[in-house]
């Protein structure tokens, strides 16, 4: 006789399968209103924050610290002149805005359509999703450090605040 176990005491048994649980309800439809409070209450800090610029004048001394890069090397770093562009912004002065710092309102221009990309997104219940590819950062950084470095130089004074 054949010494053998036979195939059915050789496989062990199986793990129980669970019976199925009762199904979780369906998560509660977002209010409209609930998805529009992150993008209108990100608007009302901007608005909060140029609402205090357009009060507190940049363009007197004493109100806001001096640049640090600006007060340590002498040089203007791409930010310099963003508040007193903010406040000509906020004045609705948009040639002494662009004079102050032309960067920071491109920066303006650009917060507001992905704000408002991010505000038709929302009040539909879709979620705003910007992945930038590498390339568009180094894009980016290659744009301020040109822009830092321009306006540093004598023929670029115009971009100087």
């Amino acid at each position: 006789m054949d010494a053998s176990p036979s195939p059915a005491a050789a496989a062990p048994d199986p793990a129980p399968v669970p019976a199925p649980g009762p199904a979780r309800p369906a998560p509660a439809p977002v209010s409209r209103l609930r998805r529009l409070a992150t993008p209108v209450g990100a608007m009302a800090a901007v608005v909060g924050a140029f609402g205090y610029v357009a009060t507190v004048d940049p363009n007197e001394p004493g109100h806001y610290p001096v640049c640090p890069m600006l007060r340590l090397t002498g040089v203007l770093c791409p930010g310099c002149g963003g508040l007193r562009s903010a406040h000509a912004f906020a004045h609705g002065d948009l040639a002494a805005a662009l004079g102050a710092n032309a960067l920071a309102v491109v920066g303006y221009a650009v917060f507001a359509a992905v704000w408002l990309l991010w505000t038709v997104r929302a009040s539909r219940g879709r979620p705003l999703r910007i992945g930038l590819a590498p390339r568009y950062w180094w894009g980016i950084g290659a744009v301020l450090l040109v822009f830092t470095v321009i306006r540093n130089l004598p023929f670029g004074s115009a971009l100087a605040p």
